[in-house]
């Protein structure tokens, strides 16, 4: 069984589209979309081989993950009712398992996007606008609204 290295997690998220990489917060590996956090890793403190991976998840997915041997809910984030979950080793869920859930987690955060920027960037439930082809001899539909 592959144990996910820093340099794996690495390529796999850079990889996905319109993703950006910082290291912040001490040594924290993490990797937004268009500005929002979508998946951050760090070495473990008892091997320095060893990463923890914390991702956005989905509220079915945090409820079946959230008991299972090497997931809990993500420090900080989870205490604060947001469905993250830290991944701490492959006892339940092996790497193919946890790179499904960080692209998972990276579609999730670009749902968190504006309208206006999915359709820029041609991500989430916005991909980028098509124009549809002129109707000859329509006429410009008008819109009404109440003023108050």
């Amino acid at each position: 069984m592959r144990v996910m290295t820093l340099g794996r997690y690495n390529a796999f998220c850079a990889k996905l589209p319109h993703t950006t990489h910082v290291v912040q917060w001490g040594d924290a590996h993490v990797w937004k979309v268009a500005g929002k956090v979508f998946a951050i890793a760090h070495e473990s403190e008892a091997a320095a081989d060893d990463i923890h991976v914390t991702f956005k998840c989905s509220e079915l997915s945090y409820d079946l993950l959230k008991d299972e041997a090497g997931c809990r809910p993500a420090p900080y984030l989870a205490s604060r009712g947001l469905k993250w979950i830290q991944w701490m080793g492959p006892e339940s869920v092996d790497e193919s398992a946890l790179l499904k859930y960080i692209a998972e987690s990276h579609r999730l955060a670009a749902l968190g996007l504006s309208q206006r920027t999915q359709r820029s960037l041609g991500v989430g439930a916005f991909p980028p606008a098509a124009h549809p082809p002129a109707r000859p001899n329509a006429k410009p539909s008008i819109v009404s609204r109440r003023v108050r």
